[in-house]
């Protein structure tokens, strides 16, 4: 285990040096090993010092799925002192501006497949460098061109785009990792710019820095410790590594035991995600409930050999009873649920591998303290509903240039309101009643309604609208729009045809319903508890 002091950097130096020849990272049947990661890293690094203007501090974004290339990058900026900014590869252009001009990034790493979202609003941010990497960028010759002329010739996976001083990240790594010079950091630094809409409203750089993301891995490192060997695990990997759940979880703690992560770019895929899984001795998994039913329903995923898979982890969304049942019933193995925030990053608390409790997220990890209180403040005693809070050295520095919603959720003692319902069992295991109050799950990704409610009201024919979400078997939740029309003729397709255009397609409504007014408080709140009432008298 490393120091009180380290840095994010200190872990990756340390494991590339321990672990040389072990694998690191496969994905589409490549293999990096973990030399290869360092100097692939290193070599980026050096790009990075020598030919550009960046400088510690400085932010980048990393606009990738989970590929070869994504740790590399992300190794690479934080080797070279940048802070590194993730960014969802299925963002709009509305959603990836609001992220470059919020955090003032200086650089985008972005790939083809994507990148026509910003390259339509890049004018009009600080971006003064774009590197551009195809799928395979990092495989053999032979497999590189062939896989990236499929996806762009014959699949047309690669929409036109381009960018003004934009680079190909092939090129970057021709830099000699010998002129890569090492860049001191402190832990109290910030390390990562993880967007989140919070509890509510517009999405908000958390401010994790070395200190936070290192204390989080060792504290995980420390609960998996009776299961964790050092090399020779494979975990695989379908949640997305700009997601600060994987990316602590794969990037931090598997990594630092010289263990391999098995990169799966498109998890929704499910026929291609199971052939990425045929052949390999898989130990440990780490997912979310709507991954788990869907595997666990697919012919193929239930033949798969499971007698050497020890370990699963379930995260992002609250798992239920069904899918735990389903996952245990084909694999063998009972999903430990735990716990956690992109402001505490994220983990708080999880299920120990041995003593897993379904319905709970288990018991909070070392040095962390929790606690529920009531609407005044007042902590509550064990066994009783309130909302939770937390405090530990995982906890956020604080949003990124808003020190007023800082304020709101970080005590000046370190606590911090998670807005969360929850109650704390007598031995500590914790049981969430509740999430956040109008927050939607889809597929594990937050969605805010405020943000909707903004986009939807921008629409001519829209007066007002109000968004709840409503349970679903494949999602956990979709998205639901209550409408209030300017223009009577608006239609239900117009609407989704807006909101298409405007957010990601996890956040676009999967319904519509036109009414005439929207119920609201006293001070013209809309009263989205009243929405899900009616929504559900309704449903019957």
């Amino acid at each position: 285990m490393l120091g009180e002091n380290a840095t994010v950097v200190d872990v990756i130096d340390e494991s590339v040096k321990k672990y040389k020849n072990n694998r690191a990272f496969t994905c589409l049947g490549h293999t990096l090993t973990f030399g290869d990661v360092d100097e692939l890293s290193a070599r980026f690094a050096a790009y990075l010092q020598t030919e550009t203007s960046l400088q510690p501090g400085d932010r980048i974004a990393i606009q990738l799925p989970n590929i070869l290339q994504y740790p590399i990058v992300l190794f690479g900026a934080l080797r070279a002192g940048l802070v590194v900014v993730n960014t969802n590869p299925l963002y709009t252009p509305r959603e990836v501006k609001h992220q470059l001009v919020d955090s003032g990034a200086k650089a985008l790493v972005v790939l083809a497949n994507v990148a026509s979202a910003a390259a339509s609003v890049i004018a009009d941010t600080d971006v003064e460098k774009v590197i551009v990497t195809e799928i395979a960028d990092l495989h053999p010759t032979a497999k590189r061109l062939l896989i990236n002329n499929v996806v762009k010739y014959v699949q047309k996976g690669v929409p036109d785009f381009s960018f003004p001083n934009q680079v190909s990240f092939r090129d970057t790594l021709k830099v000699d990792e010998d002129r890569f010079k090492p860049v001191a950091r402190s832990p109290q630094d910030i390390a990562v710019l993880q967007y989140t809409g919070g509890t509510t409203g517009v999405a908000k750089g958390a401010m994790l820095t070395h200190a936070n993301l290192v204390a989080n891995k060792e504290q995980l490192s420390e609960r998996l410790d009776e299961i964790m060997e050092e090399g020779g695990q494979t975990w695989v990997a379908p949640l997305p590594l700009y997601h600060i759940y994987a990316f602590t979880v794969h990037c931090m703690s598997i990594f630092s035991y010289g263990n391999r992560n098995l990169l799966i770019p498109n998890p929704r895929d499910i026929k291609g995600f199971v052939k990425e899984l045929k052949g390999e001795d898989v130990f440990g998994f780490i997912g979310l409930n709507t991954l788990f039913n869907a595997l666990a329903q697919n012919p193929e995923f239930r033949a798969l050999d499971f007698s050497n898979l020890k370990y699963t982890a379930s995260g992002g969304m609250a798992l239920t009873k069904d899918a735990a049942r389903a996952w245990t019933e084909v694999t063998g193995v009972s999903p430990s649920e735990g716990y956690g925030l992109t402001e505490t990053s994220p983990v708080v608390s999880t299920n120990p591998p041995g003593a897993i409790r379904q319905g709970t997220v288990g018991t909070p990890v070392k040095d962390t303290e929790v606690k529920v209180i009531d609407e005044e403040g007042q902590t509550l005693p064990q066994g009783q509903v309130g909302e939770l809070c937390v405090r530990g050295p995982q906890v956020m520095k604080g949003y990124w240039n808003r020190p007023e919603e800082t304020a709101k959720v970080l005590s000046e003692d370190g606590w911090f309101r998670t807005g969360d319902m929850a109650m704390i069992e007598d031995d500590g295991y914790i049981r969430i009643v509740d999430r956040k109050k109008d927050m939607i799950l889809v597929s594990g990704f937050n969605v805010y309604p405020n943000e909707l409610e903004d986009i939807l009201s921008e629409h001519p024919g829209i007066l007002e609208a109000g968004v709840i979400g409503i349970p679903d078997e494949h999602s956990g939740e979709v998205v639901k729009a209550f409408v209030v029309r300017s223009d009577p003729s608006l239609t239900e397709e117009q609407v989704r045809d807006f909101a298409r255009k405007n957010m990601a397609a996890y956040k676009v409504p999967k319904s519509v319903e036109f009414c005439e007014s929207l119920p609201k408080s006293a001070v013209g709140k809309i009263l989205r508890r009243e929405l899900k009432e009616l929504d559900q008298k309704k449903a019957g």
